[in-house]
Parts: structure tokens; C-alpha cells; sequence
């Protein structure tokens, strides 16, 4: 008995210690399995890009989404920095790009700066000199983000520019990120078979400020414009300075002749008017232009305008394509070839040097018997004649060309033509605002940069003073009423309108009273003198104040400051590229 309950005894503590150890490793097992199903997120394994930046979470398994990338992409903009990568646009030098990334695949150089590829970065680098101004990334992940994603976070962009070629044909939305840094998404042009086209690649670019020993190597004179508040201009400017901006001038040649030089040389005019006449080949315009740039001995660039409405209104030499008339585009009515045909008609006047087209015209061809406007109007429909005007002044301003909107208040109404005689349009202001004030004040309200008055007669609102030389039309109804704050400028005083019933400088001077910014006198050099002595009398004598010049002249530098006018040469135009461009349009848009 007792033997036998001493073997159940040892049966059971064996039992126990056997049933303690299962216990324990199931325990063991237990924690470690926990253990791992907690572990923290942040200790899994990460892939980076090449910059070390991490792009995918292997738990997650996936790519942050494209809306995030835009957001992050605007977001980092605004630091001067693009994802993915290190570099920051404006600051960072050659030497530590080099340092980083060692020597670059591929090296070209153009009219904009030098750029330096590197194919493992899927990145091209541009430099100022030897600061970074531009990081244009191809990174694969960009590539996914499509045209509505960009807008659905930026928002419309502020400028659109388009760019075709023989192997492109894109779309460019440009956003403002600061003073001096733009964001540009490339993309290709939507089409029927892709309404939402994807990234190409974005561009992070950097307008960089010259530093006094660069800056005369590339100008003759320091340009006041970019370092001085416009009083301190203005303040050291003599009474002639002053007269002499608020001129723009013809020319009667091919060449600076002694009368033009003493238009640049001794009057400082603001600026010149080109006309068919001054124009025989592209050599021949770059000569002028560059001569004029050089002979220039204001403190401030000349503007140098043209009018290039295409149609039969059309300047530039060569054997330019021409476009079709603004009526022709009017019925095609399409806001996007609008937008694309003033892309081009600013890069013309670019090509030749030139920074103001008197384009786009707003004029309601309300009446069929016009004499002057007809076909130059995109047609009789006020909206229409908005919307089409309007992208083509954005077009012209994407190129860094001034546009000037006009004939204000509209010419569409008149039967005489002002070159020949004054015209009279016999409506109220509720009529006005009602067709022929319509596209101006849209027009103003999306930020035309210049106006031109004509020379009409309205008798209800001035009884006596066509536009031209009436405060009720430029102060109270431009100024005032539609809240135009840019720079206005006269239709040329040389035209029959205001020579046939008033002394021309007279007339200047009642033009300045009124309100007018800048006279344009375009024929006849007796003419400018007479005027800029009429004006100069006029201050002398109390009867204008220096005041009122000083606003004109604020307004005046403010549009040249905007528009970085400056008086540097330029090369011999690319003519064929140019048609190519436009043929290319044609075909597109009226085939």
C-alpha cells in the first residue's frame, strides 16, 4: 500500500511540473506574438529616393496620393524648393549641386542661362551665373498628377502660356509664389481622347536680381527702375524728364536719324511708335531697335510699340504668316485659340525687341457702315467680344508684352473715320454701359495695362471736347467710374479728328488736364517739339501742375517696373520658327 501510494505521488508532482512548463512556453509564445503584432510603425522598413527622402512605407505598401504631392509640391514652392529635391531656387550655388551630386550628364546653354541635366535625379538644374534659378524635376511621381488634381488644390493659375514645337505641344500654368518666384506645371495640351492630361514636369524659377558689376556688363546705365522706390525716381528727374515719358513718338525712317536722336537724346520721349514705313527686313529693325536702346539717354527704357492686331492692321516685316482678322476669330469663338493667337502676337513683338502692342481691339462692331473698326472687331456681340479680347490680352501678357485695349469708350458705333474727321456717338451713359462700355470694364477688371482714348465726340457726356481731351470721359468715366488705375494713353494727335479743328499743342495740353498719361504723337517730329513746349509752357504757367505730371510719370514707371522694360539689344528674330508656330495654330483651330 504504501509503495503504491508513493507512485501515485511522484505520478502527480511529475503531472504539475509538466503542466508549469506547457504553461510557461505558451506564455513565452503568447508575448512574443503580441510583441511583434505591436510593434511601431515607424521601425518598419522604409524606401527612399536617391536623395534620401522617404517616398513609400512597405506596411502601407502604397505612395502618398498625387493630391497630397501637389499640396506638398505648392507648399514647398513657397521656400524655393521642389520634392524630392535638396536644392533651393535663388540660393543655392554650383559648387554644392557639384558637391551633392557630382558632375552633371549633360550641359546647354540658352538665352535664359546655362543648364545642367542629371538623368539619376530625373532633374535639370538652370543657374544665373552660378546661383540656381531654375529646378525643373521629371520625377515619376509628379507624372501622375493630372491637370484637374493641380487645379482642384492651386486654384486657376495666374498667368497660362503655351509652348509648341515640332515634338511638343503644351500647356504652361504659371502660379505667382512670391515677388520673384514662379511654379510652372508642363503638361501636355488636352485633347478630345485626354481631357485630363498628366505632369510632363514642373519648373521652380527664380527671377535673380543682377549685381551692380553683372548688371553693367548686359546695360549701358543702371536701370532706375529696379532699385529705387518710384518717388526717388521722380524726385531727380527735371521738368523736361517728366514732359519727355508722358511722349510716345513716330519716327519717319529706317533709321536713327538725326531727328530721332534728338527725340531720345534731348526730349527723353517715353517711348516710340513704329510704323509700316520703319520697317523693311528683320536685319534692319534689330538695327533700329538696338540703335534706339543704345541711343536711349534717359535714366528710364523706352517703350517701343507696334500695332500688330493681325488682320489687316499688321507691322512687322519678313514674310511673317499673318492672322486672320479679329471677325474671322470672333466666329470661330473659341476662348483657348484666342488666348494662343495673343501668345503669338507677343512673341512676334518680343522677337524683334519690341515690349507694347496697341492690341488687343474691344471695339462692338454695332454699326456695319464703320469705316475704321469692321473687321478689326471680333464682331457685334458684346460677351463675345469680352471674352475673345480678353484671352488675347492675356496671351500678348504672358509673352511679358504691354497690351493696350481700345479705341475707348468704342469706336463700333461711329460712320466717320476719326484719321479724317471727328466722329460723334450720340449716347447717354446707361447706353454706354449697356454695348459699348461692356468689354472694357471686363477687360479692366482682369487687368488691362494700358487704355486708349479715342477721338470721339460724345455730347452726353462732354458736350464740347472729344475723348481725348475730356475730363468727363478719361477722370470721371475711366478713372473714376470703371476704377481704371493703369496708364492711359491718347489716340495719335496727329489724326485729322483733332487736327482739323484744334491746335495741336493746345490740344496736348487740355489732354493732360483732363487726365491722359501719355500723348502719342504719331507723325510729324515739328509736331512732338511743338507739344512738349505747349506742356512745358503750361507747367511753367501754373495752368498744370508738376503734381499732376508726377502722377502720370508714377504710373508711367510702374508699368516699364512691371513689365522688366529694359534697353538691352536683341538678336536677329527666328522668322520660321515663328511660322511654324502660327501655321501650326491655323491648322488647328480653322481647319
Amino acid at each position: 500500500m504504501k509503495r503504491q501510494r508513493n507512485s501515485r505521488n511522484k505520478l502527480l508532482i511529475f503531472t504539475t511540473l509538466l503542466l508549469i512548463v506547457v504553461i510557461i512556453i505558451g506564455v513565452y509564445y503568447a508575448t512574443k506574438l503580441i510583441h511583434s503584432e505591436q510593434a511601431p510603425a515607424n521601425e518598419s522598413p522604409i524606401i527612399t529616393n536617391p536623395s534620401g527622402k522617404k517616398i513609400m512605407d512597405s506596411k502601407k505598401n502604397q505612395i502618398s496620393s498625387p493630391e497630397k504631392l501637389v499640396e506638398e509640391t505648392f507648399s514647398l514652392s513657397k521656400e524655393g524648393k521642389v520634392p524630392n529635391i535638396p536644392f533651393v531656387s535663388g540660393k543655392t550655388e554650383w559648387k554644392e549641386v557639384n558637391k551633392e551630386w557630382g558632375k552633371s550628364d549633360h550641359i546647354s546653354k540658352t538665352a535664359k542661362g546655362r543648364y545642367e541635366e542629371y538623368k539619376n535625379h530625373h532633374s535639370t538644374i538652370g543657374y544665373a551665373d552660378q546661383t540656381v534659378n531654375d529646378i525643373r524635376s521629371y520625377d515619376a511621381e509628379l507624372q501622375n498628377i493630372s491637370l484637374n488634381e493641380i487645379k482642384k488644390t492651386g486654384g486657376e493659375p495666374d498667368v497660362i502660356r503655351y509652348y509648341k514645337d515640332s515634338t511638343h505641344d503644351q500647356i504652361i500654368l504659371v502660379y505667382h509664389e512670391n515677388t520673384s518666384t514662379d511654379l510652372l506645371w508642363v503638361l501636355p495640351v488636352k485633347t478630345e481622347q485626354e481631357p485630363n492630361p498628366k505632369v510632363d514636369h514642373i519648373s521652380l524659377y527664380t527671377q535673380i536680381e543682377k549685381k551692380p558689376n553683372q548688371q553693367a556688363q548686359v546695360e549701358k546705365k543702371p536701370n532706375q527702375l529696379e532699385s529705387k522706390t518710384i518717388s526717388e525716381v521722380t524726385s531727380k528727374m527735371s521738368l523736361e524728364d517728366k514732359i519727355g515719358q508722358m511722349i510716345l513718338a513716330g519716327i519717319s525712317g529706317t533709321t536713327m536719324d538725326a531727328n530721332a536722336k534728338q527725340l531720345i537724346g534731348q526730349f527723353h520721349v517715353g517711348g516710340i511708335i513704329f510704323y509700316k514705313y520703319n520697317f523693311e527686313t528683320p536685319a534692319q529693325v534689330i538695327q533700329l531697335v538696338n540703335q534706339l536702346k543704345a541711343g536711349n539717354s534717359s535714366s528710364l527704357p523706352l517703350l517701343l510699340g507696334v500695332d500688330q492686331e493681325g488682320g489687316r492692321v499688321t507691322r512687322l516685316p519678313g514674310g511673317l504668316v499673318n492672322f486672320p482678322p479679329n471677325k474671322q476669330i470672333g466666329q470661330v469663338n473659341n476662348p483657348e485659340f484666342s488666348y494662343k493667337v495673343g501668345t503669338l502676337l507677343g512673341h512676334e513683338l518680343k522677337e524683334f525687341g519690341l515690349n507694347l502692342d496697341f492690341a488687343p481691339v474691344l471695339d462692338i462692331n454695332s454699326n456695319p457702315n464703320n469705316p475704321v473698326i469692321g473687321d478689326r472687331s471680333f464682331g457685334n456681340n458684346p460677351e463675345i467680344v469680352s471674352k475673345l479680347g480678353i484671352q488675347t490680352m492675356k496671351g500678348i501678357q504672358s509673352q511679358n508684352v504691354i497690351t493696350t485695349i481700345k479705341h475707348f469708350p468704342g469706336h463700333g458705333d461711329t460712320s466717320v473715320d476719326s484719321h479724317q474727321e471727328l466722329p460723334i456717338v450720340n449716347k447717354s451713359l446707361k447706353e454706354l454701359k449697356e454695348l459699348e462700355l461692356f468689354p472694357f470694364d471686363r477687360a479692366i477688371n482682369q487687368g488691362a495695362d494700358v487704355v486708349m482714348v479715342a477721338h470721339i465726340l460724345l455730347p452726353q457726356l462732354d458736350k464740347t471736347n472729344p475723348g481725348t481731351i475730356s475730363k468727363a470721359v478719361m477722370t470721371e468715366l475711366l478713372r473714376k467710374h470703371l476704377g481704371f488705375t493703369g496708364v492711359i494713353i491718347t489716340d495719335d494727335m496727329t489724326m485729322g479728328a483733332i487736327t482739323g479743328h484744334y491746335d495741336i499743342g493746345k490740344a496736348a495740353v487740355e489732354s493732360v488736364k483732363a487726365g491722359s498719361d501719355i500723348i502719342l504723337v504719331g507723325h510729324g517730329y515739328n509736331n512732338v517739339v511743338k507739344i512738349i513746349s505747349s506742356i512745358k509752357t503750361a507747367v511753367e504757367n501754373g495752368e498744370i501742375s508738376e503734381k499732376r505730371l508726377n502722377e502720370s510719370i508714377g504710373r508711367i514707371i510702374q508699368l516699364k517696373r512691371k513689365y522688366s522694360i529694359n534697353d538691352t539689344k536683341v538678336g536677329n528674330p527666328d522668322i520660321n520658327g515663328i511660322n511654324n508656330s502660327i501655321n501650326s495654330l491655323l491648322n488647328d483651330y480653322l481647319q
